[in-house]
């Protein structure tokens, strides 16, 4: 969005990146292919909502989100989001709002991902790439 100061708050809240979100057709050979690259599973789950297993690698202090949603392009820049860790999801929602930015939520959405779960919406930057915002619990 044009004109929009980011000197609004956001820093505040974002502590970096949280994950990366890869979609695939084959979960076993994705998460083969970044284990060979020196990747190692953190956590694996199925998104019962979405009926898609999703893996969670890590090497370092980047995470990948892979999830198997039959329904991956398979082309260049085919990532589907990036997502960035925040310490108050209701405030970066609130100022994400203010600010006029497209949000593909409605409200803040709950998966019960790692140990007690993740809070989370999506905006669409100006490149139409998305951008997750999400809170550990």
């Amino acid at each position: 969005m044009k004109g929009v100061k980011m000197e609004n708050g956001f820093r505040k809240y974002i502590t970096g990146l949280q994950h990366i979100g890869v979609p695939t057709n084959d979960l076993e050979e994705t998460v083969s292919f970044y284990e060979t690259l020196g990747f190692r599973p953190a956590f694996q789950t199925v998104n019962e909502a979405a009926d898609e297993r999703v893996a969670f690698l890590r090497m370092g202090d980047v995470t990948i989100e892979i999830y198997e949603n039959k329904q991956a392009a398979l082309v260049n820049g085919a990532l589907d989001h990036i997502a960035l860790n925040v310490t108050d999801i209701e405030e970066v929602f609130r100022m994400a709002k203010e600010n006029g930015f497209c949000l593909l939520d409605e409200e803040i959405r709950f998966l019960p991902f790692w140990e007690n779960g993740v809070r989370f919406f999506t905006l669409v930057g100006p490149n139409q790439e998305k951008i997750e915002f999400s809170q550990y619990l």
